[in-house]
This record gives structure tokens, C-alpha cells and sequence, in this order.
């Protein structure tokens, strides 16, 4: 069940529970939102704006865990949702348009494809652009054959990702051979040199795929 708290020409915050909220309840949910009272309707008339309901937000998944740490049990989700000035923008990769609220606005009907086995790992690494090299195609066939099965999509779209340059490096690691002369350092090495050089205001560098 959907429950709205807030204003209906304002902000107006959902949230979906897996059983009905009593009194105690509803009282620190009011706290929570700043004392917006719960809305006593199961459709809210309006345009409004609002998150994907495939996109949870990080703020939800924030306010949801500020509701367990109050032994507030069965809320699996909270969103916000703003009444939409018809000259009011918005992002479209991350909110659309809603008119009206009501209890299916979290409802998705999307469901997973079926597994594909992929026999032609080249001609399926073209098609999707995994940029697979002819070694790394050379490995997933005899990987395939000693399985003595084709590798389903997920497997070779997997591998592509977990063994990319940016992942792995492999291209900014490797022998850097300039006119047939190896360089004392590879391409990383040089770019981790200038932290080392010119370390300011650097905590970590290149640790675990990461600087900051």
C-alpha cells in the first residue's frame, strides 16, 4: 500500500509499505517529513514530478533506512514527488511526468529476457560493441568448448566488462616499446608519477581504480 504525505500543490512524499500503518506509526512518519500530514486518499489529482519507478534514488534508499533505525517495519520504499508548474523543466533521464497519484506509481512491468547461448562469440562481440580483443575471442571459445557448451550472453557481456582496459588496465599497464625501445615506465606509471611529484591535496591515488 501507497501512503502520501505533504501538500498536493507542493511536495508530497509516497511511501509504500507492506502492511497497513497504525497510529504510533504514522505519527513519526509525520515527524520525519517536518510535520506534513498524511494525506487520507489513495489518488492524489495533479501533475507531478517524480522519479522513474525503475530508478530507485539514493534519498530513498537514505529515508528508508532512517525508518528501520525507527522500528518503523514494512516500508520498502519513500519518494518524493513535486507539483509540476506547466513551465516548470525537468530532467527527463531521471523524472517523469505523472498525472496523478495513485497506487501503482512504484508498479514495474518490465521483466527480464530470456538467456541467450551465443554461438558466434565474434559476430556477437561486433553486434554489441563489446570490444573483445581476438585473444580474449580466442579464450571464451576454448572456454566454451571445455564447458562442451555455448556461453550464454550474460557470460560473454560479463567477461567483456570485468577484463576491459578500464577495469583492467591491460593497454595502460603493458610494455610501453617506442621504435623498439622499452621505456623504463609503462603509460600508468607515468601518470601515477605526477601524484607522486605533485601530491597537494591527493589522500589516495590510484588505488583501487580510484583517486581522490
Amino acid at each position: 500500500m501507497i501512503y502520501f504525505f505533504g501538500k498536493p500543490t507542493g511536495i508530497l512524499y509516497a511511501v509504500k509499505t507492506k502492511k497497513k500503518i497504525d497510529p504510533s506509526i504514522q505519527e513519526k512518519l509525520v515527524w520525519i517529513f517536518g510535520n506534513q500530514k498524511l494525506i487520507n486518499k489513495r489518488f492524489i489529482e495533479g501533475n507531478f514530478i517524480g522519479p522513474r519507478a525503475t530508478m530507485i534514488t539514493p534519498w530513498s534508499t537514505n529515508a528508508v533506512e532512517i525508518t528501520q533505525n525507527m522500528d518503523i517495519e514494512g516500508v520498502s520504499r519513500i519518494e518524493m514527488f513535486f507539483f509540476k508548474n506547466p513551465e516548470e523543466e525537468f530532467d527527463p533521464m531521471l523524472y517523469e511526468v505523472y498525472n496523478g497519484l495513485d497506487q501503482s506509481i512504484f508498479d514495474i512491468d518490465i521483466y527480464p529476457e530470456p538467456m541467450v547461448n551465443i554461438t558466434d562469440i565474434e559476430a556477437y562481440n561486433q553486434k554489441e560493441g563489446l570490444a573483445l580483443s581476438k585473444q580474449e575471442i580466442i579464450y571464451l571459445e576454448g572456454l566454451s568448448k571445455n564447458l562442451g557448451r555455448p556461453l550464454t550472453d550474460s557470460e560473454v557481456f560479463g567477461f567483456s566488462q570485468v577484463n576491459s582496459e578500464h577495469c583492467r588496465h591491460k593497454i595502460f599497464n603493458g610494455r610501453f616499446i617506442i621504435d623498439g625501445t622499452e621505456l623504463e615506465e609503462s603509460l600508468f606509471q607515468m601518470i601515477k608519477r605526477t601524484s607522486k611529484k605533485n601530491p597537494n591535496s591527493i589522500v589516495s591515488a590510484y588505488k583501487d581504480n580510484v583517486a581522490f
